[in-house]
């Protein structure tokens, strides 16, 4: 079996397994409400190139946007500012993590001026 057939075959168990879960309410598609955004529950992963701003929940994190301030080679700076006014932020290397309030950032790895960065909430 190539690998094109294996990789159709893989898609094709994946699709069929997510569409019985959907069928039967075991999982619900990611839903988000207009210019929200998919990190806006917490939970995505993200490949960033340059700094930006991602929206989150303020009313479960404390704050309404992280910013990712700075990306190098070795690090990844992060910021926010809560609801109250107060200023948060941390950096981490690559294979660290950083919580701001309740949100935990994973930074998955780094390489050259971009970084792969997995968000969830801690509770």
């Amino acid at each position: 079996m190539s690998t094109g057939m294996r990789r159709r075959a893989a898609t094709t168990a994946v699709t069929l397994t997510m569409a019985g879960a959907l069928g039967f309410g075991l999982t619900t598609p990611v839903a988000y409400g207009a210019g929200q955004g998919p990190c806006y529950d917490g939970r995505c992963d993200i490949t960033v190139s340059k700094p930006r701003s991602v929206k989150v929940d303020s009313k479960r994190f404390g704050f309404g946007t992280l910013k990712i301030t700075h990306i190098s080679s070795r690090s990844v700076k992060l910021a926010a500012t809560t609801t109250g006014g107060a200023h948060l932020s941390g950096s981490s290397s690559p294979g660290g993590t950083v919580q701001l309030n309740n949100l935990r950032i994973w930074v998955k790895s780094v390489s050259g001026h971009k970084a792969r960065l997995a968000l969830s909430p801690t509770s």
